[in-house]
């Protein structure tokens, strides 16, 4: 509902007021389906969708009536589509984060197939700075792609917190491929840097650990989303679904 209807509502909101200048739509790379691992390819803002599961759909779709929007009632609008976001305040259900507290919890860190799956890591205040040079700079009818050009598999990722934890590869447990899971994302951010002038300011391996930090040092926080959600992950049971049995 959120992703669709949504969105029609802010444009319908947008569409009826004299006052708002633009609006930024803030999608994912997700839309664009998946790329393949041995590929040198990149998304491009032209890139065709093809979402591979029920929320990347979703959110083509609210992209698609932002388009519509634009095109029939010049409704001043901005799609965004940004690479894999990291960082503090960011939901357990999330890759890393999700990795952080299985290691606080002693408990091994599942990886889908063979973790090989590959995807671009930015942090959050590159991607907040994206999105305000998007807001203020932007032209209208206009998408950009958000990336930092930091691909990673996911078992370096896992790799890199079980280093911080001090714990060896034993603690990774390779579980069945979930329906769905795409292979590699990449986007191509050029057009924002040239359009725009956006530029990264902050540098992966030591945001990286200033992340596993923030977590450590805000479990209040984690347990407030813990109650909130009833769950340590709200994902848990999809990753525990998919543990090969005996």
């Amino acid at each position: 509902d959120t992703n669709i209807i949504g969105v029609f509502n802010i444009l319908e909101a947008v569409k009826n007021s004299k006052g708002v200048k633009n609006y930024v739509q803030v999608s994912t790379d997700e839309v664009y389906g998946s790329l393949d691992l041995d590929s040198q390819e990149k998304f491009e803002e032209d890139t065709a969708f093809a979402p591979n599961v029920p929320y990347a759909a979703t959110k083509a779709g609210g992209d698609l009536l932002c388009r519509a929007y634009f095109r029939t009632f010049e409704v001043p609008v901005v799609v965004t589509h940004c690479s894999n976001n990291y960082g503090p305040y960011q939901y357990p259900e999330k890759l890393i984060p999700f990795f952080i507290l299985r290691m606080i919890e002693n408990k091994k860190l599942p990886l889908y197939g063979d973790g090989k799956n590959v995807r671009d890591w930015i942090y959050v205040l590159d991607h907040c700075s994206a999105l305000e040079s998007c807001l203020f700079k932007g032209k209208p009818g206009e998408v950009y792609n958000i990336g930092a050009d930091n691909e990673m598999q996911n078992i370096e990722i896992a790799k890199l917190i079980l280093n911080y934890f001090d714990r060896d590869e034993s603690w990774l447990e390779y579980v069945s491929d979930r329906p769905g899971h795409d292979s590699r994302y990449s986007v191509d951010s050029s057009k924002i840097r040239r359009e725009l002038g956006w530029r990264l300011k902050y540098e992966f391996k030591e945001t990286f650990k200033q992340t596993i930090d923030w977590y450590l040092e805000n479990k209040n926080w984690v347990e407030n989303v813990r109650e909130k959600t009833g769950v340590f992950n709200p994902h848990i049971d999809l990753w525990e679904k998919h543990q090969p049995k005996g």
